[in-house]
């Protein structure tokens, strides 16, 4: 066995062994090292339902139609609760007590600018921003800028809760991979101009919802992750970069489901102990100069 497989192996039993305590149906890891250059995958071109990573999409399809001058940023929006299905156009409402940000709901009836709602979307992970983002940039704008970036493997085909289009089966998806390749696509400024990039990461790394990625790192490693996550009933997720004082960032995603019902928290521990079983192999790796395969 080559040394680079062998370096890698703990990091996969830790995966393996989490899912298994977790109960998880699958689960799927990619990382990349900018420090190292080192890269890992696990079950990383497997699909998964999105949930709220999808707003990382919506977010770069935002500051995508910005740069082109179709819209600008400080420009106000309606904000109102009520939107057309995807599947057949009739209208549906969001619940304040399933949103991360209630508060939004109490400016229903006035205007919020586009950046506030890109913030609160992400900041948050407010389905009422995000669904009024998506109607006013429309699904086929993302699904162009996704494809003009390389992005295939990521779909964003219809708002929050659009219950209508879930029954046809038209569901928002990620791979990690996918996911991964939008943050490195990001990072070196492939899909945005860089003071667009830097706005993008100022906004993730205002995340509220941390437990996950940066609760799996040790405090002594003063990190700082813009990242977003993702949770339903069926699914767990995060996906971000990690940024280390002294050193290059590097990128996890980590994508999780499990059947339907269960704690959250557990789920979230799960995840952690992932993330900080990576910077762990990362922290080596970054001595042993070791590229891993996919396992």
């Amino acid at each position: 066995m080559s040394e680079p497989r062998r370096a890698a192996l703990p990091l996969l039993d830790h995966i393996l062994e989490t899912a298994r305590r977790a109960q998880m149906l699958s689960v799927a890891v990619a990382v990349h090292d900018y420090a190292s250059e080192v890269q890992f995958a696990y079950g990383a071109a497997r699909v998964f339902h999105a949930a709220s990573t999808i707003k990382l999409a919506v977010l770069l399809a935002l500051l995508k139609a910005a740069e082109d001058g179709r819209v600008r940023l400080g420009e106000r929006l309606h904000v109102r609760n009520r939107f057309q299905s995807q599947a057949d156009g009739t209208p549906f409402f969001l619940q304040a007590d399933r949103d991360g940000d209630p508060d939004l709901y109490k400016a229903v009836g006035r205007t919020a600018s586009l950046h506030a709602l890109a913030e609160t979307m992400i900041v948050r992970s407010s389905n009422l921003a995000t669904n009024l983002l998506i109607e006013h940039l429309g699904v086929a704008t993302i699904a162009a800028v996704l494809a003009e970036a390389g992005l295939d493997a990521l779909r964003c085909l219809r708002g929050v809760e659009d219950e209508a289009a879930f029954s046809q089966g038209l569901n928002n998806q990620v791979t990690a991979e996918g996911l991964l390749k939008l943050f490195r696509a990001l990072h070196e400024a492939k899909s945005l101009r860089p003071e667009s990039r830097d706005r993008f990461f100022e906004i993730l790394l205002q995340q509220r919802f941390n437990g996950m990625i940066p609760a799996g790192l040790p405090e002594s490693a003063k990190a700082r992750v813009a990242h977003k996550t993702g949770e339903i009933s069926t699914v767990c997720h995060d996906a971000g970069m990690v940024f280390l004082p002294g050193r290059a960032p590097y990128i996890l995603v980590v994508l999780t489901e499990y059947a339907s019902g269960g704690a959250t928290a557990p789920r979230n521990r799960a995840v952690a102990s992932i993330s900080g079983a990576v910077f762990a192999f990362l922290k080596d790796a970054a001595d042993l100069h070791l590229a891993a395969p996919t396992p």
